[in-house]
């Protein structure tokens, strides 16, 4: 490229951003990070089609399961965390929390961690040509909550929220949201 036009590229970020080159490099970076964050967590829901679910009014939390080799994420603590946000959340959607006798929902959720590899491709070599391989070590946090009705013991909703993080014990930060935007998704929206 040659001087003159180097220039009236730089110029034109500049009029037109109003950044310059390490400022506009800055901030393409940072929406790289913030693209990797927002793919980090995942949740999926699948739910029995025949069910209408405005019957249901009343749910009681009758098991939970932790799952983890991370003492952190195995404790009594992390368990009464994800019960509170389960019910902070299904309240708000308009269900009544029953501690005791039946309930119109039954509520089963496991919490588990697994330590994982990933292998990913950058381009490498001269002008983008040839592949490099790197492994990148993570760990996977997976929310599995289950919605079972009591009265045909079949299950009627389940979410699958899972939480990639290069250190386990940061998966327990991000517990409230994993249940939330899994809670979101109920009910179902028919297809």
């Amino acid at each position: 490229m040659t001087e003159p036009v180097k220039k009236e590229k730089k110029l034109v970020w500049t009029l037109r951003f109003g950044l310059h080159g390490s400022q506009a490099l800055a901030l393409f970076i940072l929406g790289l990070f913030a693209a990797q964050g927002a793919r980090a967590q995942k949740v999926t829901t699948e739910f029995d089609q025949t069910i209408d679910f405005s019957h249901y009014k009343t749910f009681a939390i009758r098991d939970g399961q932790l799952n983890s080799r991370n003492p952190a994420l195995n404790s009594p603590l992390v368990k009464k965390q994800i019960e509170a946000d389960i019910e902070r959340d299904l309240a708000a959607k308009g269900l009544a929390m029953v501690t005791s006798g039946p309930s119109d929902l039954n509520i089963r959720y496991t919490f588990g961690a697994a330590r994982k590899t990933e292998v990913e491709a950058y381009p490498a070599g001269w002008y983008g040509f040839g592949t490099r391989y790197v492994r990148v070590p993570y760990a996977e946090g997976t929310l599995v909550i289950d919605l079972r009705d009591p009265t045909t013991r079949s299950l009627v909703w389940r979410a699958i929220a899972s939480e990639e993080k290069s250190d386990a014990t940061k998966i327990q930060g991000k517990l409230d949201d994993m249940v939330k935007k899994s809670i979101d998704k109920y009910p179902p929206k028919k297809k």
